[in-house]
């Protein structure tokens, strides 16, 4: 039986992976997936990518682009999730901050340098028109529990974060939530290291036809609401909507959204250069 490692955030949008999982699914196929939690998000999964700790990660579209530009031997396969992740911009509850434009040349807390938290922080100042030399300031709190201590205790002013996500923490009175930021482009794709496509595409091929198989029929599963909201202590009104805004995908990213894609990167001096479709991308299908 093959061992392949998989990574991706503990969060609802990756329940697909657990269910195929719990299933066998992938064992029928003499294919031993093994899937590893990153409570640290895109940063740390770029890190295992290279290290080759994994050889798959479900990862923010903006942080694999960024790392594989800058050296990441991986490949984008395929997108998984299709619309934009809504990012929540938070602050501490007792915090003075109340509007998003008040966060203005103050402290953001982020996961890691490269990251989500961090990428989104540059799309957050240029949408309300900050300096990016003078008004941006980073703190580095590792995983979202760090962000409700960082926060909490002044370390950092404001967190960037998935909203549904964050929400139980907005409910609990421990952080505000005073804006908005949702990603300009599909959220979540599905990343590989170079190796694993050289030595066996068949192998990668099984894993995404198992998952594409079910992401494709995933709100239809009979009170899939519900296992959610028990499985991530989330409200089954938060759930309900969440699900009515995010749509899975089967295929591979296109050409024009990664040009939309690095042409935000580069403006922003995220990335160095604009490099080929191809650099980023390969078909396995």
């Amino acid at each position: 039986m093959k061992q392949i490692n998989i990574g991706g955030v503990p969060e609802h949008f990756n329940l697909a992976w657990y269910l195929t999982l719990k299933e066998g699914e992938y064992k029928n196929e003499n294919i031993n997936l093994r899937w590893h939690d990153y409570y640290g998000g895109t940063g740390e999964m770029c890190k295992a990518l290279r290290d080759k700790k994994i050889d798959i990660a479900v990862i923010l579209t903006e942080g694999i682009v960024t790392d594989i530009i800058n050296g990441n031997p991986s490949k984008i396969v395929q997108t998984f999730v299709q619309t934009p992740l809504i990012w929540g911009v938070h602050v501490a509850h007792n915090s003075p901050y109340k509007s998003v434009e008040d966060l203005k040349g103050t402290k953001a807390a982020i996961s890691r340098y490269g990251s989500g938290s961090h990428l989104m922080a540059y799309i957050n100042a240029k949408n309300n028109n900050w300096d990016l030399e003078e008004d941006l300031n980073f703190e580095e709190i590792k995983n979202l529990d760090g962000a409700v201590e960082g926060l909490t205790n002044g370390k950092a002013d404001y967190f960037l974060w998935e909203k549904f996500t964050t929400k139980p923490i907005v409910d609990q009175g421990t952080f505000r939530r005073i804006g908005n930021c949702p990603s300009p482009w599909p959220c979540f794709v599905i990343a590989v290291h170079e190796d694993f496509i050289a030595s066996d595409t068949e192998t990668l091929k099984t894993i995404l036809r198992i998952i594409n198989n079910t992401t494709a029929e995933f709100k239809d599963i009979p009170s899939i609401d519900k296992t959610i909201a028990n499985r991530y202590e989330q409200k089954l009104e938060d759930v309900q909507k969440w699900l009515s805004l995010t749509e899975w995908s089967q295929k591979l990213i296109d050409k024009k959204t990664l040009q939309h894609v690095q042409n935000q990167l580069f403006a922003l001096n995220i990335i160095p250069k604009i490099v080929d479709y191809n650099q980023l991308t390969h078909n396995v299908q």
